[in-house]
């Protein structure tokens, strides 16, 4: 299956989305909007941010685990990824959003 941007609405009315892998994991979730529009506004985003090597900033959680987050040029957040079991397997993480994002379709969840 192609990656792709999933876009959901939540419980609460909220809308988010996903990228994910060609594999269907997800590679980057966003945060949340209030409407649909902010929602693909945000998709846009990251297919433009993406491109851009230094826009990903890799962090380490609580816990340990490295992760990265997907800034705008503003140096806001666009979205985040899943924590990984080591740095090598987050910067290839990195990578693949890089690969698949630009491109990659939007669905509707």
């Amino acid at each position: 299956m192609p990656a792709s941007f999933k876009l959901s609405k939540s419980r609460d009315g909220q809308f988010y989305f996903i990228l994910t892998a060609e594999n269907s994991e997800p590679l980057l979730t966003s945060e949340t909007y209030t409407t649909k529009a902010a929602a693909q506004d945000g998709i846009r985003s990251v297919r433009e941010n993406a491109v851009i090597e230094a826009h990903f900033v890799r962090k380490v959680s609580t816990d340990g685990k490295p992760f990265f987050v997907l800034i705008a040029a503003n140096r806001e957040p666009i979205a985040k990824s899943e924590t990984y079991s080591a740095p090598a397997a987050m910067e290839n993480g990195i990578l693949a959003v890089r690969r698949v994002a630009p491109s990659a379709p939007e669905r509707v969840a």
